[in-house]
């Protein structure tokens, strides 16, 4: 086992990695990166920077495609003088690159990548609050944070509470001498509730705290929290960066570099990072998040127009309809709609249940933002660990992630499924 670091060691080790191959250093930095900089003063597109921020070719052999760093540990020329790496806990090449393109892509400073999104959460909590701090958290928010909160960080000292993040007054109000974080998912997880993220990075620095913001669903194609005040921005890569259900993955992306060395810090201390392999998925996703978001979404309008016109739909949960509490804030904040939707059924949990039962097309999963469509009964699958709390979500609720599949096969297996006459 190596020996521990302090801080300043860790910076040190970051500032000296200019050298590397990929990225601008051992963890995703933009301020080195020759695609995140722009060039001659023009910034670069998202898509561009999805595909080249931390990607240049291969110096050695010209790849156009960022290597998988397979291994463990580095050479060394001499005691204690590497290339900018040293073990691959602390940083591996694969993973710069895509801490440097993920940065690029939220716009921030430093970015770093993580095994899990809730393994991200947890290199965030723990650095930014401790025994005795508090937490602002959504009353909608997704089941597995809410575990992390409850059952973990509760233990430790760590405060929330649960708000309705679209009452600003009642954000105000939950606010404490001690709160360190606001916690925001805009759209929920799986109520798709709408938060004002400016207005929330408002209230935040008036009370000396931080915001965070997870953007698992609408993705930085579609918002840019940063840019609207935010401090941090949460992902699981898994779901739409990643894009194709076959990695699990999470990501921190900071706008202070102080912040972002502290977080790097810890990421090394915790050591909850991803395999070089791991990685290159989730480059390799991001690489197409544009076109995959367009058409996302795309089906997505079509689905809820479908839903819409349904006799045994009650309610349908989408920010892009005019009704949605949130759609002018929505409208604000995000350049489209996304392709998470989530309805209600008349005939109560036995109806929401036999839909789930009866997709062909739609698979029955938990997750989201792969290529292809999920179904899922969020009640008794996603958000079953926030039975009986204020989190609990309708027992007649059913979460789509709508894919890239053709559309009309959606909804004919849609329509298939909801004729439960």
């Amino acid at each position: 086992m190596d020996q521990p670091e302090t801080p300043e060691q860790t910076a040190e080790h970051i500032r000296a990695a200019g050298s590397a191959s990929f990225g601008s250093e051992v963890h995703g930095d933009t301020a080195g990166d020759r695609w995140a900089a722009g060039d001659d003063g023009r910034a670069y597109g998202f898509e561009t920077l999805a595909i080249h921020a931390g990607q240049d070719p291969d110096p050695t052999t010209g790849a156009v495609v960022v290597p998988i760093y397979q291994t463990s540990t580095y050479a060394q020329t001499e005691v204690g003088v590497h290339r900018g790496y040293e073990y691959s806990r602390s940083g591996n090449p694969t993973r710069t690159a895509l801490e440097t393109c993920l940065a690029a892509l939220e716009g921030g400073r430093t970015g770093l990548a993580f095994a899990s999104g809730l393994a991200a959460e947890d290199c965030l909590l723990r650095t930014v609050t401790g025994p005795g701090g508090h937490v602002i958290v959504p009353d909608d928010a997704y089941g597995g944070t809410y575990r992390l909160f409850a059952k973990v960080l509760q233990r430790w000292g760590v405060d929330h509470t649960p708000v309705p993040l679209g009452d600003l007054d009642a954000v105000r109000a939950a606010v404490r001498p001690e709160t360190a974080l606001i916690w925001c998912e805009t759209p929920t997880n799986p109520l798709l509730g709408i938060a004002d993220i400016a207005e929330l990075a408002t209230i935040a620095r008036a009370a000396g705290a931080r915001l965070v913001v997870d953007n698992t669903f609408a993705s930085p194609y579609l918002q840019q929290p940063l840019a609207l005040g935010a401090d941090v921005v949460v992902h699981s890569t898994t779901k739409y960066l990643g894009g194709h259900s076959d990695v699990v993955g999470g990501a921190l992306v900071a706008a202070d570099p102080a912040l972002g060395e502290e977080l790097a810090y810890n990421q090394n201390a915790m050591g909850g990072v991803p395999g070089a392999f791991d990685s290159w998925l989730v480059l390799r996703g991001a690489k197409t998040l544009g076109v995959r978001m367009d058409r996302h979404c795309a089906n997505a309008a079509r689905v809820v127009d479908l839903l819409c016109s349904s006799p045994v739909v009650s309610a349908v949960l989408y920010p892009g309809l005019p009704d949605h509490p949130g759609h002018e804030i929505a409208s604000k904040q995000m350049s489209q709609y996304g392709g998470m939707v989530s309805f209600r059924l008349r005939g109560g949990e036995a109806a929401a249940l036999e839909v789930c039962r009866r997709t062909r097309v739609f698979t029955l999963g938990e997750s989201l933002g792969g290529v292809e469509s999920l179904i899922e009964h969020p009640g008794r699958m996603t958000h079953a660990s926030v039975a009986g709390s204020q989190l609990e979500v309708p027992s007649d609720l059913v979460r789509l992630s709508v894919g890239i599949e053709t559309g009309d096969d959606l909804l004919a297996d849609l329509e298939r499924a909801l004729d439960l006459g």
